[in-house]
């Protein structure tokens, strides 16, 4: 079944967020009012809703010898996807963290880079060597 995902989160600027996800990042505009905007990233709603700061005190987290962020969100694309995305982030001069390959050899081979969007939300795209192997352990 192929299904999208749904995911809603505060925001300080709907006008710099909807910048951020379309032109940085390469989503689409989907619906928007002056306090609301949904963007489709890869085919999944993320909506963005004018809010106060909203402060995610959790720590970070260690995999593979990498400091990664404990709250993050992401899609997961394919490598041709992956690579052009993390080309036209390295050309505007962004700072991207973390870009690694985990699981280096094992189930689950992937790899990974972060981003952090205009609302301090860090953003993940991971591509799978085997896309199969996405829930194998």
């Amino acid at each position: 079944m192929e299904t999208s995902f749904h995911m809603s989160l505060p925001c300080l600027s709907v006008k710099e967020t909807r910048n951020f996800y379309i032109n940085t990042i390469g989503g689409s505009l989907g619906r928007m009012t002056e306090n609301w905007v949904d963007i489709n990233l890869f085919g999944h709603q993320l909506t963005f809703i004018k809010a106060e700061k909203f402060n995610f005190n959790n720590p970070n987290y260690v995999f593979e010898g990498k400091i990664l962020p404990s709250f993050h969100f992401g899609v997961i694309i394919d490598v041709a996807s992956w690579g052009k995305i993390y080309a036209k982030l390295n050309e505007q001069n962004l700072e991207v963290v973390t870009q690694t390959t985990f699981l280096k050899d094992k189930i689950g081979e992937h790899l990974s880079f972060f981003i952090k969007d205009p609302n301090d939300y860090m953003l993940e795209f991971k591509s799978f060597k085997n896309a199969k192997q996405m829930f194998e352990s």
